[in-house]
């Protein structure tokens, strides 16, 4: 069976957040919800026969420009292309809705997140030096 990309809830993210070692910060319902609570956003899950493998959420940030805001792929699911179909289901969507460009940022210290960022089209806007070299922020933008 194929990896199915669909909508899906904030509940859904925090199974998936809670499996993710690199996530030191363990999101709730309540801390998501404030983050996209008003705002035009989407919420993407990755499944394969009913075992949940990923997520990306994304919000408006003005009439033009979406903002992929937070991502991630259970361990189980690494390298098998998961990330790839997200963010290209996310595109869609975005594309879809009218958003003329696509933002993004990571870190350092997720160098797969920033091949694959790179790999599809993705410019680097901005950098944001920490006093932690890995946890550096590299802003991305992607016209559409």
């Amino acid at each position: 069976m194929a990896v199915l990309i669909r909508e899906g809830s904030l509940e859904e993210v925090i199974h998936i957040v809670d499996q993710v070692d690199e996530f030191l910060h363990k999101e709730t319902v309540e801390s998501l919800s404030s983050r996209i609570e008003g705002k035009n956003s989407l919420i993407l899950i990755a499944e394969e026969e009913g075992e949940l493998l990923g997520f990306k959420i994304g919000y408006q940030l003005n009439e033009h420009t979406f903002y992929s805001w937070f991502g991630g792929v259970s361990p189980l699911a690494r390298n098998k292309g998961v990330a790839q179909l997200q963010l290209e289901a996310q595109e869609l969507w975005v594309r879809d809705k009218g958003y003329k460009c696509l933002k993004v940022k990571s870190r350092n210290q997720f160098p797969a997140m920033l091949r694959l960022l790179l790999r599809n089209g993705y410019l680097i806007e901005h950098y944001e030096k920490k006093d932690i070299l890995l946890e550096s922020r590299i802003h991305f933008i992607k016209q559409l």
